[in-house]
């Protein structure tokens, strides 16, 4: 936690010192270049985990797998067929359907005894934090396009629904800082957690915070001009970059934390966005009792019998008083039919 908390500290005040005397080397060249990181990192991810071989069949179930007709499978926590498979996948992804089941363990006193009960807490706020983090990544696209689409106005204004305040407040931005903030204390003061934890857990989450807290910042306390940024982003999306004069530094402090965030994703765990399709124990139907699988990389191989065996190593074995299944007359005379 404190060597995370350190990085993010330290990137924020290079940030901070450096970037309103370069406004084009935080304001142009980092962006694109995180951007480019980004795009060739994910797809070298997306391939290599393509190409790695499934010499198993390893569905992770929650349910019962079809065997026989008088007993109920469970058709999507123990998929056996392509649409079930395609269900739990549209369910995992959209609702987090597993981690809806999460359970917890808690050793106590009494006894001593393990009890589980079940835990919904960080399904709904893991839910939170992607939906509202979703909503967020729409809502700024109308600072990339001109004129603005009418379904990035409608999301918008359905984020800001509760109309509280000038400018309007979104209900996205206090849900992200809820999801954000109680998986850190989640990882913080939970010691079975907090034990497993490394600093590659904590960095992402303290990252993601600062993004979503600086933009809070630009919008409510410092108000930034929105016109002003919207050159800047529109030049940026237009290849036509120009680094207006306005721009407050904490605005390159968002934008360069969003870049870090950028380069860093294809190389960590926030690859699980992309990850989860390619997994074989998501994708694959759990049908091994009616279905061979077999694993299309293995190579052709080629099998030394025991008969060959026997055949190089026949009179080697006689000598030794070892049993053979044919004995050396017999292969002499089949040798001998065989070439008749």
């Amino acid at each position: 936690m404190i060597f995370s908390l350190l990085a993010v500290i330290v990137l924020g005040g290079i940030a901070c010192l450096i970037a309103p005397n370069a406004p084009q080397l935080f304001g142009v060249l980092l962006p694109y270049a995180a951007v480019l990181v980004f795009i060739a990192g994910f797809v070298w991810r997306i391939m290599n985990w393509a190409k790695s071989p499934v010499p198993f069949r390893i569905p992770t179930t929650g349910g019962q797998q079809r065997s026989l007709d008088f007993i109920k499978p469970a058709r999507l926590d123990s998929p056996y067929t392509k649409a079930g498979t395609i269900g739990r996948m549209i369910l995992e992804v959209l609702l987090f359907r597993s981690l809806f089941r999460n359970t917890k363990a808690e050793l106590r006193k009494d006894g001593p005894r393990l009890v589980y009960w079940s835990s919904k807490w960080l399904w709904l706020f893991a839910l939170l934090f992607h939906y509202s983090f979703l909503l967020i990544f729409i809502r700024h696209f109308r600072l990339f396009l001109e004129p603005v689409p009418v379904c990035i106005a409608a999301i918008e204004a359905l984020d800001g629904l509760m109309q509280m305040g000038i400018p309007r407040f979104y209900m996205s931005n206090a849900l992200i800082m809820a999801g954000l903030i109680f998986l850190l204390c989640r990882r913080l003061f939970d010691s079975k957690l907090r034990y497993i934890s490394l600093p590659n857990d904590y960095f992402p989450l303290l990252m993601l915070l600062t993004i979503a807290g600086s933009g809070i910042l630009l919008r409510y306390f410092v108000k930034a001009d929105i016109a002003t940024i919207k050159q800047f982003t529109m030049g940026l999306v237009t290849l036509h970059p120009n680094t207006p004069e306005g721009l407050p530094t904490l605005f390159f402090l968002h934008l360069f934390f969003v870049s870090v965030l950028l380069i860093y994703f294809p190389f960590s765990k926030l690859m699980h966005m992309g990850g989860v399709f390619l997994s074989p124990t998501r994708n694959l139907p759990n049908n091994s009792r009616a279905v061979h699988h077999e694993n299309p990389w293995n190579p052709p191989k080629k099998f030394h019998t025991y008969a060959a065996y026997e055949d190089d190593f026949r009179e080697l074995m006689e000598e030794a008083g070892l049993p053979v299944e044919i004995t050396s007359e017999e292969a002499e005379a089949r040798a001998g039919a065989a070439k008749e």
